[in-house]
């Protein structure tokens, strides 16, 4: 049955209205309120075609907004990668301040806490936009983007002066994120693709819309092209992996009991540790007892047995003193890695009486459990190879591969930022193991494992020693898919969007017939004179007056 006239008549109304665009007054409205306090309708202006921010004020605070969300990602990221270290970092301040508080875990809820804020507000912008709305940043919002500026470039300043090696761990972590950043990166850049659309099309001028898009395309194809220059150990043929590295208990287990005491032993190999790492100090009296740091400060009660001598060394102690300490109470009492909570009564009574531990008891608990015991000071090495060959020594230096056999040296342990896959092989050419410390997160060990170390000196042995496969292993073929797939995706869905806005502009032109016109101050988006296309030619009728009162579309369609 062929269609009727009337039908006929409503094809072109309804093709301008799919194709009009409308303003979403509670959304514009919404989106308004929060960016610029502008709650009330007559407070919103719509931006002419080219005229993005409005003032100059206005455009310095959109280009302030882009780089504080820049800083304020990259210190948070940065800072989230550190979590390796928060223990040192925290201790650092307590050696300085005094006083206990987990001011690594403050500094991470803060910087997410602005993250989120300058996040908030550039979405908000880029809907604006997206809208046709000119941005006015709230005055309040402004101090509030200088203030998260200002912190995270004061953050950025002193942290990297005080734990200078982060920045490797940050280099480290880009093996392992990279190929997860870049398809974010992409996703990002894809989601972007409407907004530019819309603008590109809007900018009447020429060099603007080179700007815009080249701009655009020159992010697009860096994105597109990094995986390229990246590295990862972590990409391996299937069968190429080696062996977990072995794990050794830093200063026993810290994170299930005091460290460097009996109890804390007992836990590391319960938690299936092959290794025992303690440090040792001699006492006034010449009796050899574990203690990491100078002082008996941070780790015994010392403040309230010796008030006067806080401060004093560790080894000017005499062994009747040091026995007088309490060397497990303060663990329960601060908690440094929250997971004080997770001991059970019985656990807690033990630790809370624990003592400082002498070096004979730990080398009998190391004999009973059947744990290797390695020398790592350099000084005296050569007495103590007389007086034990059979102990194994350990050095802390990079030393050329000659020089390490000559001083019968066995095994590297070096700092976990020094990790290299090259490294590794050469000195296990030559039967020298690497260990590498203090490993305690999960994607650090996952790349100590993909680089070959042999073993690592961990905290968290309880949850390493978990781990069946490392993290974000996969084979270079399955890499290469996900590279490859999430560039053709983006680039479809780019290609489909602009095309879609390019055939949306050429139809409301041809739609309305004329071009874009102001009222009243506002620009009307191609505003379609809906009479123009009435039923005149298909009914025989006139079309009435542009100059009449204009109906809605839903009147129209009732004709």
């Amino acid at each position: 049955m062929a269609p009727s006239l009337t039908t006929l008549g409503k094809l072109p109304v309804v093709r301008c209205r799919l194709l009009q665009r409308y303003e979403h007054q509670p959304f514009v409205s919404c989106l308004a309120g929060l960016y610029g306090c502008q709650w009330r309708r007559y407070q919103r202006t719509r931006a002419t075609p080219g005229d993005c921010c409005g003032s100059k004020l206005e455009c310095a605070s959109f280009a302030l907004l882009i780089v504080t969300f820049c800083l304020t990602l990259v210190f948070l990221y940065f800072w989230s990668e550190a979590q390796n270290d928060y223990n040192d970092f925290d201790w650092f301040n307590f050696g300085n301040l005094g006083f206990w508080f987990p001011w690594s875990v403050v500094l991470l809820v803060i910087a997410a806490a602005f993250f989120s804020y300058v996040t908030l507000l550039l979405l908000l912008a880029v809907c604006l936009l997206s809208e046709g709305q000119k941005l006015y940043l709230h005055w309040g919002h402004k101090i509030g983007v200088l203030v998260s500026l200002a912190f995270s470039i004061l953050a950025i300043a002193v942290l990297s002066d005080l734990c200078s090696k982060e920045w490797t761990t940050l280099l480290l972590s880009f093996q392992v994120t990279a190929p997860y950043l870049h398809v974010g990166g992409v996703l990002l850049m894809t989601l972007l693709s409407w907004p530019i659309a819309l603008h590109f099309y809007d900018i009447n001028r020429k060099v603007g819309q080179l700007l815009i898009m080249g701009l655009y395309l020159a992010v697009l194809c860096a994105l597109y092209l990094v995986p390229l220059g990246m590295y990862s150990p972590c990409l391996k043929e299937e069968g190429t992996l080696g062996l977990a590295p072995a794990l050794i208990g830093h200063r026993g287990a810290p994170m299930l009991a005091p460290e460097n005491t009996l109890m804390s032993f007992e836990k590391a190999v319960e938690a299936g540790g092959q290794g025992l790492e303690t440090d040792v100090t001699i006492s006034y009296d010449g009796v050899p007892f574990l203690m990491h740091d100078h002082t008996l400060r941070r780790t015994t009660n010392v403040q309230e047995v010796f008030p006067n001598r806080t401060d004093a060394p560790a080894a000017m102690f005499t062994w009747g003193e040091l026995e007088t300490l309490n060397a497990g109470a303060w663990f329960l009492h601060r908690d440094p890695f929250g997971t004080a909570w997770s001991l059970g009564t019985e656990d807690r009574a033990q630790a809370q009486n624990q003592s400082v531990c002498t070096f004979k008891d730990f080398l009998e608990l190391a004999s009973q459990r059947g744990k290797q015991v390695l020398w790592l000071p350099s000084n005296l090495r050569s007495m103590v190879q007389q007086l034990d060959p059979d102990l194994q020594h350990t050095s802390a230096s990079r030393a050329p591969v000659e020089e390490l056999q000559q001083n019968h040296i066995v095994q590297l342990n070096l700092h976990y930022s020094s990790m290299s896959t090259e490294m590794i092989i050469e000195y296990a050419a030559a039967n020298i193991s690497t260990n590498l410390y203090v490993i305690s997160q999960s994607w650090l060990y996952s790349l100590a494992w993909c680089t070959g170390a042999q073993s690592v000196t961990t905290n968290a042995l309880q949850f390493l020693n978990n781990l069946s496969r490392p993290l974000f292993l996969m084979t270079p073929g399955e890499y290469n898919l996900m590279w490859v797939l999430t560039d053709v995706v983006s680039i479809t869905i780019i290609f489909i969007i602009f095309i879609f806005h390019w055939w949306r502009e050429q139809s409301l032109a041809f739609c309305s017939g004329s071009k874009p016109t102001l009222e009243h101050g506002t620009y009307i988006k191609f505003r379609t004179d809906v009479w123009s296309v009435s039923s005149v030619n298909i009914l025989g009728e006139p079309a009435r007056s542009p100059l009449a009162t204009e109906p809605n579309l839903a009147t129209v369609s009732e004709h």
